[in-house]
Parts: C-alpha cells; sequence; structure tokens
C-alpha cells in the first residue's frame, strides 16, 4: 500500500481512525485513577502514556480534545492529582470497558468491577489490580493548536511496584508484570522480551 494525506482524509472514518492509530506501532495500555473533590472516584483507559525525563520524573499522556465532558480532566485539573495503572491480562477486558460513556454520577470501578485502592500519602485511588501504579502530580496542561488534544505532563510523587519486577539495573521487567500493550484502539498483544543490547 502507499496512500497520501489526499486519500487518507477521503477514507470512511472508523477506517481511518484505525489506521493512523495502529501506524505508531505497539502502545503501553493504563488506566488513569481520579477523584473529584466530593470524592467521587473515575478510572479511563488510555494508550498514549510517555516518558517525558526522568530528573525529575516526568510523565505525559494526551488528553482528547475537550469538546465533550472528560471527567478524567476535570477531576486532575480541580485536585491536581492521578494515578496511572498497568494493565495487565488478568483484568485486560474489564479495563477496555471503562472507555464506555459514564455520566459523572457513575464510577468506572464499580461498573467495571475494578477495586479503589488508597495510600495514606496520595489523594487519588489506584487500581487495586494493577501490579505497578504510579501517584502523579499535575505539572503542565498544553494544548496542542493542530488538533485541539492536550499534553498533561505530571511528576511522578510515588511508585507502587513489587520487588520482583525490579531488576538489578532499576529496569521493571513487564513481562513479569503481564504487562499489554494495544494497536488501533483495541488489538491487545502480550508483552513478552526478545534482547537486552549493551
Amino acid at each position: 500500500m502507499k496512500t497520501n494525506l489526499t486519500e487518507i482524509m477521503g477514507w470512511e472514518e472508523r477506517f481511518r481512525l484505525q489506521f493512523i492509530n495502529s501506524i505508531s506501532g505497539y502502545k503501553g495500555v493504563h488506566l488513569i485513577g481520579t477523584k473529584n473533590k466530593a470524592g467521587g472516584t473515575n478510572v479511563a483507559i488510555f494508550n498514549s502514556i510517555v516518558h517525558i525525563g526522568s530528573s525529575p520524573p516526568l510523565i505525559g499522556f494526551i488528553m482528547r480534545p475537550l469538546s465533550v465532558e472528560r471527567n478524567t480532566y476535570a477531576n486532575i485539573i480541580a485536585t491536581g492529582y492521578y494515578t496511572i495503572n498497568h494493565v495487565h491480562r488478568s483484568f485486560l477486558k474489564r479495563a477496555h470497558y471503562t472507555s464506555a460513556k459514564f455520566p459523572d454520577s457513575v464510577s468506572e470501578f464499580a461498573e467495571c468491577n475494578l477495586k479503589p485502592a488508597y495510600t495514606d500519602s496520595f489523594f487519588a485511588p489506584y487500581v487495586a489490580e494493577s501490579n505497578v501504579k504510579l501517584g502523579v502530580k499535575l505539572e503542565e496542561d498544553i494544548e496542542i493548536e493542530a488538533n485541539g488534544t492536550r499534553l498533561i505532563i505530571g511528576k511522578v510523587q510515588e511508585v507502587l511496584v513489587d520487588d520482583a519486577f525490579v531488576d538489578e539495573e532499576g529496569q521493571i521487567d513487564l513481562e513479569k508484570a503481564s504487562d499489554v500493550c494495544v494497536t488501533g484502539l483495541n488489538q491487545y498483544s502480550t508483552v513478552s522480551k526478545n534482547i537486552k543490547l549493551p
């Protein structure tokens, strides 16, 4: 296949969405947990988490345009805190269904049979089922003018990960943690190590 921008923009919308969403390759799958000031919880699936820097530890993700209500975004802006939780094979289907549209008054934790978990030192809810959890504080909210999406950048405040998943060099073994990855919007794959190069 060889195609160009004119042809791509002429494609049926769903086909174009899947194609463009998958050409960037495999992406990590994460649940972002938030809580509003009234105590209502929200959890939503994202495939756009990206490393920004390690000193200080900064993580970013892309938020779709605010053309409709975005509970995750509203809660982050209101409180400044959220969690990023890796998704694993054991609860992939439940994590995927958090992408359904739920009203603000309904918690995806309850609707998708996921358990919120807290530490004494962090406001936002973690996903109890996740083996790798990050507590994050909002640092920057940047609008991307080209399409109205937003780059949300946060500073990692705490990390919850089993020691068995961290090697002697500090690398987290995502295969041991049973992480999954995604291409497109709903084609999930398992993570397996191939080779570690010097």
